[in-house]
């Protein structure tokens, strides 16, 4: 269940009366237990609870009801019940039906309200779940509420055959513009901005027939109301007089509202009869996003924007500099006036904006500092200086920038009247402003310097394709000349395999070039543009982006782009879970990366929560030098070339499973000289063996001779005559893999994708009978010491920076780790030392057979005898580069881009020299 669904299975519980024997379990129902869990819960033998009334969920919760008017005391009884803390509960929650009280144990937060209340706080039990929370998310309920409440009304509209035509395509647009004006209704009627509290939803009530035959015509006159100044209404019904004339565009063009059933208008009276007081602009507009798009109502529940990760965005791009310089303020009135005066001129401007997330928080945190100034001051009552054209955005859809400016609509009001109060607010409030600041169109279309000019240029907006941008905008100057622009925002995540022909296209054109844009991330586009901008003007750019832009092949392919306009990276995160709190979603691990013009203000870089001051950020945002690491097909280094495993473009029909192998030996046991283990990165790490047929031409009159293994090699070629260009050149051989690579004597195998949790690689070393699959990379007929080389935790550090990801896990590619991996050279002493350590390596492993080389290096398992191999090896190693060990990973890495560049400098890429290098 996600939190939508939660809400309002709570929201049912509340609603009904109170059972004081099944509360427990219908509490426990609506948070998305099974039935069978509440069937198990509901005999002793599972119930653990030594409270009377008590239900006892094991790691969740301890519940009690009680007779009226012991809440206080039961609520106390069940956190100190040692059966509480041996079962490791973490809520406890008392009730009577009147009262209700609850506590998180972990963190000392507590609930009480009436017990008729507690549906407003359902977010705090979210953890019950399997959702984690932050305060944010928990604060939100109302905007969860209400979502759901929106998507049950849109969704049940649209069922209707009296609005077929508005759920076609072409009438999205005028469904949507419908919604964001109930939307307004309803917060305007609950904030006095409508006069009279819930005139709206109370209108509709009273003028509209309960077999909801004219409802549709209620809210249209109401509508038209609202866009007719009082003085020009001498046509509409009396009863819809006392509505305010809003403007700002809201309202005008088609009034036209679809038709409502019984259900419908049942769902309208209901929504209205929220709190919408409660709303937070700051997440409230992604969530209303999905309520209208078809493709993320399925994800309903999980649209809540983090904000403490927007503030990674805001927090040093500007807002933290804002800070500083009030704190150096204090109370001098100069220094304020100076501060507020900047401040009333800076632009935001975000060209991915959706439904305005970024600009709304980065105006409430505005508001929030310009307030403080004012009480310094001594002019608490002071209009706001911040106009609110000056957040600007850009959003390819509509409805999103429409919601993203009556978002900010609202964020001004409700800074307003915390800032100045209910009446001052309300005074200046209507009617809105027919300005609309946020563009609608393609960002990577349209010229960003028109949208948001330099100073002292007037603001011009122009498409670069007049077939595929809006022509109809408007065309809005900027208050307050001479600021600072700040762009940011968190542009489109598509990676390269899932562009479509015109996004390539668009990709292409902002990087000036008909060629192809190679793997280069959707967002790059974003990242280039705002690197144009910054270069030009007084503008700082930060942007969440696919950490994939700072790893692996993208980074030769953008980031010499971005350095060679003249900016540098000013701060980053690196490696951050961008996630939507909702359970069982995966978060995307991102990026967010800062760039300005070239200078020598301080540049910082966070990573695991800490924020430290370095010289230089790099592409791979390490700090030091900003280095590209080029692919090469051969090492710069004298190690021996490695190359991808066998890949067999056999459809499956070369490999057998073990129980496969075992029939065809048992009938035919001379085929096992054309049976080999194979060794994939799977088979290697986890121990799942599997086998493949390996015939040379001197054993194919043996293979056609059993019939099993003929069989075999006829769907083999089949398949390949069916297969594309690179299969069917394979049809002469169809008993062969493609590549039939093999050792000697022995071959190193590196698995091509590992954990990130892994403290080292863990390529082993594979007898000259195993075949290494496609799945993982291969060295044939190695000295030992290149083992000792992969396996240190130099090659890892290397590793972490430059390789590419497979969402968190590291993707090894010969390109880009092991061949441009920097070694010195090694005498023969060196060689002979790094040799032991890996045999020692090598041995401690087999010292814990048949433990899996996946067990042994797992982080928290790794057993004590193995680690202290890997520690006297990168002993040996590290010495070898600067005589110690080094401090950490940060002096590893300097070193090794250091010696990458001695190595490369004016060196063209060698050519492999042997077939199927990676």
């Amino acid at each position: 269940m996600n939190a939508v669904e939660i809400e309002e299975e709570v929201s049912k519980l509340a609603g009904h009366p109170f059972d004081r024997a099944e509360f427990p379990f219908a509490f426990l129902t609506a948070f998305g237990n099974k039935e069978t869990t509440i069937k198990r819960l509901r005999t002793p033998s599972a119930n653990a609870s030594d409270i009377a009334g008590g239900v006892l969920q094991k790691s969740n919760i301890h519940i009690a009801t009680c007779a009226n008017g012991m809440v206080g005391e039961t609520l106390v009884a069940l956190r100190y019940s040692p059966k509480t803390t041996s079962n490791k509960a973490r809520f406890v929650l008392a009730t009577d039906g009147i009262t209700f009280e609850a506590e998180d144990l972990t963190s000392g937060e507590t609930v009480a309200c009436a017990y008729s209340e507690f549906a407003d706080h359902f977010g705090f039990f979210l953890p019950l779940a399997g959702i984690t929370t932050v305060r944010q998310i928990r604060e939100s309920s109302f905007d969860i509420r209400a979502t759901g409440r929106l998507n049950k009304l849109y969704v049940e509209l649209l069922r209707d055959e009296n609005n077929s035509d508005w759920a076609k395509a072409e009438r999205r647009a005028d469904m949507n513009h419908f919604m964001a004006r109930l939307i307004f209704c309803f917060f305007a009627e609950d904030t006095d901005i409508f006069h009279g509290e819930g005139l709206f939803t109370a209108t509709v009530d009273q003028m509209s027939g309960r077999d909801s035959s004219n409802t549709h015509e209620v809210i249209e006159t109401l509508f038209r109301a609202m866009n007719t100044k009082i003085e020009g209404r001498a046509n509409l019904p009396r009863w819809a007089n006392g509505f305010p004339y809003v403007n700002g565009g809201l309202f005008s063009g088609s009034t036209e509202v679809p038709r409502f059933s019984k259900i419908a208008r049942s769902y309208l009276l209901h929504i209205g009869g929220l709190n919408w007081r409660k709303i937070n602009p700051d997440i409230f507009g992604s969530m209303i996003q999905a309520v209208a798009d078809d493709e993320e109502r399925g994800a309903l529940g999980m649209h809540y924007t983090s904000v403490p990760n927007i503030l990674k965005v805001l927090n040093p791009l500007f807002l933290d500099d804002l800070r500083a310089r009030l704190e150096e303020a204090g109370t001098n009135p100069r220094l304020l006036l100076n501060l507020r005066r900047r401040m009333s001129r800076i632009r935001v401007f975000d060209p991915a904006c959706g439904s305005g997330n970024f600009l709304v928080i980065a105006y409430k945190q505005m508001r929030e500092i310009e307030a403080e100034i004012n009480k310094r001051r001594g002019e608490p009552d002071r209009r706001t200086d911040i106009p609110l054209t000056n957040f600007r955005g850009i959003e390819l859809r509509d409805f999103p920038a429409e919601i993203a400016r009556l978002a900010l609509i609202i964020a001004e009001y409700q800074c307003d009247v915390l800032y100045r109060g209910q009446k001052e607010a309300l005074a200046e409030f209507l009617p809105l402003d027919a300005e609309n600041w946020i563009v609608s169109g393609n960002a990577l279309r349209l010229d960003w310097f028109n949208i948001c000019p330099p100073t002292g240029t007037s603001v011009k907006l122009h498409a670069d394709d007049l077939f595929n941008s809006a022509l109809d905008q408007a065309q809005i100057e900027f208050e307050n000349e001479g600021g600072e622009t700040y762009i940011c925002g968190n542009p489109p995540y598509l990676g390269g395999k899932g562009q479509s022909v015109e996004q390539k296209a668009e990709l292409a054109s902002t990087f000036g070039t008909r060629d192809k844009v190679g793997e280069l991330d959707y967002v790059s586009g974003w990242i280039l543009k705002g690197a144009e901008y910054a270069a030009r003007e007084q503008a700082e750019v930060a942007f969440v982006a696919t950490n994939s832009i700072n790893q692996g092949a993208q980074v030769h392919q953008l980031w010499p782009r971005i350095f060679g306009v003249g900016v540098e990276i000013s701060f980053a995160h690196k490696d951050i879970k961008w996630s939507n709190n909702a359970t069982n979603n995966a978060a995307v691990v991102c990026s967010i990366v800062g760039l300005r013009k070239r200078g020598r203000k301080p540049k910082t870089l966070f990573e695991n929560g800490l924020a430290r001051d370095v010289p230089c950020i790099g592409p791979y945002l390490v700090p030091g030098n900003e280095t590209v690491i080029l692919q090469s097909l051969s090492p710069i280094s004298h190690l021996m070339p490695m190359i991808t495993g066998n890949s067999p473009y056999d459809g499956g029909n070369l490999i057998l499973s073990p129980v496969e192998k075992s029939g065809v030996l048992n009938e035919h046991p001379h085929a096992g000289s054309i049976i080999r283990p194979l060794y994939g990165s799977n088979e290697y790490l986890s121990g799942d063996q599997r086998y493949c047929l390996w015939i040379d031409d001197e054993n194919l009159s043996l293979s056609k001779s059993i019939p099993a293994v003929q069989g075999r090699i006829e769907k083999t070629l089949q398949f390949r005559l069916s297969g594309g260009q690179v299969a069917s050149g394979l049809v002469s051989r169809p008993h062969q893999f493609r590549y039939t690579h093999g050792a000697k004597v022995n071959s190193i195998i590196v698995p091509r994708v590992s954990s990130e949790r892994r403290t080292y690689i863990p390529s082993g070393l594979l007898s000259s009978e195993c075949i290494i699959s496609d799945s993982a990379q291969a060295i044939y007929d190695a000295e030992l010491w290149h083992l000792s080389v992969l396996l240190s935790l130099l090659h890892m550090s290397w590793v972490r920076a430059v390789a590419g990801r497979l969402e968190m896990r590291l993707r090894y590619s010969s390109a880009l780790c092991y061949n441009t991996f920097p070694l010195p050279n090694l005498t023969e002493k060196n060689k002979s030392d790094l040799t032991r350590c890996a045999e020692d390596i090598l041995l401690a492993r087999e010292a814990h057979f048949p433990a899996t080389v996946a067990d042994l290096y797992d982080p928290d398992a790794m057993p004590a005898d193995l680690r202290a191999a890997h520690e006297r090896n990168d002993e040996v190693l590290e010495r070898i580069y600067i005589g110690r060990r080094f401090r950490n990973d940060t002096e590893r890495l300097e070193k090794l881009f250091e010696l990458y560049t001695k190595m490369t400098a004016n060196k063209a890429p060698k050519k492999s020299t042997r077939k199927g290098a990676a």
